[in-house]
């Protein structure tokens, strides 16, 4: 399997999904600018989408959106637990969270990154943040992971959505357990060894 990756986009949950589950991935990083991959192609003729993640399959088949490609990654070994098992109420949870953080955290940051985006946009889409963060504090005061009681691709999700705060100026510290969560998870092996391969990170 292929994936292309921007490093530190919304990708890079897919990709510490997949080291998580123990996957052989060959990466092909995209250039958020001109969109041409590391592999000299270009990358709106493989996903007219123009947007990372992307998924190439053994078959060749080419699988798009993180909350999709992190749930087929997961189901690739489901001994890891990165997703629950089908038809149980907790992978219905898992769908539920990768759902808000994809809709409700990972778009409200877009504003923030456009530096043509007026005030008033900006305003409202730091106050949603701060909404969503504390629904996800006071979540995470009472439970180590987003979903059951061991790390799932919902984790992975968070982490790298709220690692773009720094980058926006987006002041975290009214909300301690999400920031004790980014320290859980970027404290695990497969996390580092994802930064590390995407230059996020010295080794």
């Amino acid at each position: 399997m292929k994936l292309y990756f921007s490093p530190g986009a919304c990708s890079l949950a897919s990709h510490i999904v997949a080291r998580e589950a123990g996957l052989d991935l060959e990466l092909d990083e995209v250039g958020l600018g001109d969109k041409q991959t590391a592999s000299g192609k270009d990358f709106r003729a493989i996903n007219p989408k123009g947007c990372v993640p992307a998924l190439e399959l053994d078959n060749g088949e080419l699988l798009t959106e993180g909350p999709a490609i992190m749930q087929y990654l997961a189901d690739r070994n489901p001994a890891s637990g990165l997703a629950p098992a089908y038809d149980s109420l907790a992978r219905y949870r898992l769908q539920e969270m990768l759902g808000f953080i994809s809709t409700e955290v990972h778009k409200r940051y877009s504003p923030l990154f456009n530096p043509a985006s007026p005030e008033s946009v900006r305003a409202d889409s730091v106050a949603a943040l701060q909404r969503q963060y504390a629904l996800l504090d006071k979540r995470l005061a009472d439970h180590e992971w987003l979903v059951g009681d061991q790390f799932t691709a919902a984790d992975a999700y968070l982490f790298t959505t709220t690692n773009w705060a720094a980058h926006i100026g987006f002041d975290l510290s009214a909300f301690p357990a999400v920031l004790a969560h980014q320290k859980r998870v970027g404290a695990r092996p497969a996390v580092h060894a994802a930064l590390v391969a995407e230059g996020l990170i010295k080794p």
